[in-house]
């Protein structure tokens, strides 16, 4: 039984490891209940890490949204008429600011493989090699930290082989300056570098700022650190039972099942029960 006495205005839901699968796929039923969420009147809001080179995948993994929140929040997209997208927000970096917090924090923790994603998609995400790179549909290069670091950017990718992602987070939150940078951590063993007070509550607060909508009213779902900030902002949140430790403690109550299972649709079944 859920614990939510009363239906939300709006709904927000990260995605990997939260909707989407150890596959990469979201299943049918997933699918099915947020459709019917958003058919019952219910604002559906996407919130991802991944950037805006990344919005066809997104919107294929969650059709039914009527916002997409990109970037660790630094991309607003309102998808909400047939096919078309409106840019709503878009703020970016500069590769020689992502560049002075790499040396900060190299000077705390020692070397890291560091990565920046411009903020023009016909850009190749560039920089040190990175074997272990999560993402396969997206095409890296290799370049020197010099050429890699230059123009506007979504954000840097840093990775260490001594520290975890989130050990690697907590050091570098004593090392650099917020009105440097944003760091996060998206559960995938790596720091990611955003502008200044970008959080994925800080890209849902244009959604709610557009429909007047309080966070009182905020329903969300998330697994990983990066989630925290809307986890800690809305009314109600709910956690992964795969997700980190730090998330679940934050969160209001724990989906009952995880993303593999099916854990939101579950969810979502049984509020849909309240509307």
């Amino acid at each position: 039984m859920i614990q939510l006495d009363r239906a939300p205005r709006l709904v927000a839901t990260d995605l990997d490891g939260t909707v989407v699968r150890s596959d990469e796929t979201v299943s049918p039923r997933t699918m099915a209940a947020l459709k019917r969420l958003a058919a019952a009147g219910v604002i559906l809001v996407g919130a991802s890490g991944r950037g805006p080179r990344l919005l066809e995948l997104c919107r294929n993994d969650i059709p039914s949204a009527d916002f997409l929140v990109l970037g660790q929040g630094a991309f607003v997209y309102e998808c909400r008429y047939d096919d078309s997208v409106v840019q709503l927000a878009d703020r970016s970096v500069e590769g020689e600011v992502l560049h002075q917090a790499l040396r900060l924090i190299e000077a705390e923790v020692g070397p890291v493989r560091a990565l920046a994603e411009p903020a023009d998609p016909s850009r190749h995400i560039t920089g040190d090699p990175m074997p272990d790179w999560p993402w396969t549909a997206v095409t890296l290069e290799t370049a020197p930290r010099d050429i890699a670091f230059t123009g506007p950017m979504v954000k840097g990718y840093f990775v260490s082989d001594e520290y975890t992602g989130p050990e690697l987070l907590v050091a570098a939150k004593d090392v650099i300056d917020p009105e440097l940078v944003s760091v996060t951590e998206s559960g995938v063993g790596m720091l990611e570098v955003c502008p200044v007070g970008v959080t994925k509550a800080a890209g849902i607060q244009v959604v709610l700022d557009k429909f007047g909508i309080d966070w009182s009213d905020v329903l969300v779902f998330g697994d990983a650190t990066n989630d925290l900030s809307m986890m800690e902002a809305a009314g109600h949140s709910v956690a992964m039972p795969n997700g980190h430790p730090w998330v679940q403690a934050a969160a209001t109550e724990i989906a009952p099942a995880g993303n593999n299972d099916d854990g939101v649709a579950q969810y979502i079944e049984a509020l849909l029960e309240l509307l």
